[in-house]
């Protein structure tokens, strides 16, 4: 990680990302759509007062290539969005604070850090069927002095991370005195 520098004596304690079925939920609609110009000139021939329309559909022409290649550069441009954003978000627990990682875009990205000695409440939310058996969930790290929240969402395992950042703010509080 060259996105920020760890003090003397920090260590990187866990580095967390999004859990793996958002990541497949987000791609799935560019896979939707990428499939659907196959798809849609068989779909259309079972409809008989459709089927006319299928003819549209023809991919010998070069206009129709063309713009059936832009529509699925268009698709994997997104789908790549997507990946990039998945690989470069990261949340990352040191032994003296935390530090989220944020890409905004292509060529923008935002980090921020809160230390530990300045965490006031962890908290931990798993709402929902699904989140309860995959067992992901959002984490609120409150501190003091401001009203910022820091907030992970998607995060796997929160139970485990909360854990973590709970007993690297004891330790930090011993060490500092406060």
């Amino acid at each position: 990680m060259k996105e920020f520098e760890l003090e003397p004596g920090e260590h990187v304690v866990l580095e967390a990302r999004k859990h793996w079925f958002l990541f497949l939920a987000e791609l799935l609609p560019y896979a939707i759509l990428a499939v659907i110009p196959f798809a849609l000139p068989k779909l259309l021939a079972l409809v008989p007062p459709l089927a006319s329309y299928a003819t549209i559909f023809d991919y010998h022409t070069t206009l129709a290539r063309a713009i059936l290649g832009v529509w699925l550069l268009i698709m994997w441009t997104s789908a790549w969005g997507a990946c990039t954003k998945y690989f470069l978000n990261v949340w990352v627990l040191t032994s003296q604070r935390i530090v989220d990682i944020k890409q905004c875009g292509f060529f923008s990205r935002e980090v921020s850090s809160l230390f530990l000695s300045r965490v006031q409440d962890v908290t931990t939310e798993v709402i929902g069927v699904l989140p309860s058996l995959l067992n992901i969930g959002t984490i609120k790290v409150q501190s003091a002095g401001e009203d910022v929240e820091f907030i992970m969402h998607g995060i796997s395992r929160p139970e485990h991370m909360r854990d973590l950042i709970l007993k690297y703010v004891s330790v930090e509080t011993k060490s500092t005195g406060v």
